[in-house]
């Protein structure tokens, strides 16, 4: 594994930390691809359950780092496309996770820092922390981290923000959506590891099956073929292994199988 990228998982949770504190956590292509494998792996080792995205130092994730973005300067258009995929793929893989994810949010996220926050489910952010989507004052297109950043934000402050390049503060982005709480920062992890207690809470399949039901129904029409999909979803689960282990704890008044350990 890169030192570029710490993992340490315990007791069914991942933390995934940027370590390039020397760069504010700026990403290069092969930052990238480990935070892709990373994420990969993460998602299919039955022992973790939840994921904690971090940055070491005093940024979050400052976007790209400059020595790679004078490489991409001299790049045709297939070497770009090739490069610009690498970095859609790794927010896909993120936010495509069939485990809950968190993003420790201090200091700095900008551009594609801000995508690596809104593709992941929950945001906890310090008052210290800002937002730029800055790519319009370098000639660019924020568009690999858009599908998430607009879907965090909305369509509306997506407007603004991808066309104007404005810093935005932390109050801000819990205004718009980008960040899902504000927590001193002395506080944070303290929020976080609430949070995960709640997380780890949940049946992993169900889990699982609820990411899934809201890409399935969050921007379509409610028409019949909603309706029934979604009839149809609660009866597969309610008739699985996991299903029937969480009504019949319910109905004896015990934990269920995957949270006996927890307290």
């Amino acid at each position: 594994m890169s030192q570029a990228l710490l993992v340490d998982t315990r007791a069914g949770v991942a933390t995934v930390t940027l370590n390039r504190p020397e760069v504010r956590n700026a990403f290069d292509d092969a930052l990238i691809a480990a935070l892709a494998a990373t994420f990969k792996a993460l998602d299919d080792d039955n022992a973790v359950r939840a994921v904690v995205l971090a940055g070491n130092g005093s940024a979050f994730c400052a976007g790209a780092d400059l020595n790679w973005m004078k490489r991409m300067a001299g790049y045709g258009y297939e070497q770009n496309l090739h490069d610009a995929m690498g970095l859609a793929v790794m927010l896909q893989t993120i936010d495509r996770m069939r485990k809950p994810t968190i993003a420790r949010v201090h200091g700095a996220a900008f551009a594609g820092g801000t995508g690596l926050v809104a593709a992941c489910d929950i945001a906890l952010g310090t008052p210290e922390a800002k937002f730029c989507l800055s790519e319009a004052k370098l000639g660019l297109s924020p568009a690999t981290i858009s599908p998430y950043v607009v879907r965090a934000m909305g369509e509306r402050a997506a407007r603004r923000y991808f066309l104007t390049a404005e810093v935005f503060d932390a109050q801000e982005a819990l205004r718009i959506g980008m960040l899902t709480a504000l927590v001193p920062a002395a506080e944070l992890d303290a929020a976080i590891e609430s949070l995960l207690k709640h997380l780890l809470a949940g049946g992993t399949e169900a889990l699982a099956k609820i990411k899934d039901l809201i890409r399935a129904v969050a921007s379509g029409p409610v028409e019949d073929a909603m309706v029934a999909d979604t009839a149809k979803r609660i009866a597969e689960i309610r008739v699985s292994p996991e299903g029937r282990e969480g009504i019949a704890s319910f109905l004896e008044k015990r934990k269920p199988s995957w949270a006996k350990g927890e307290q």
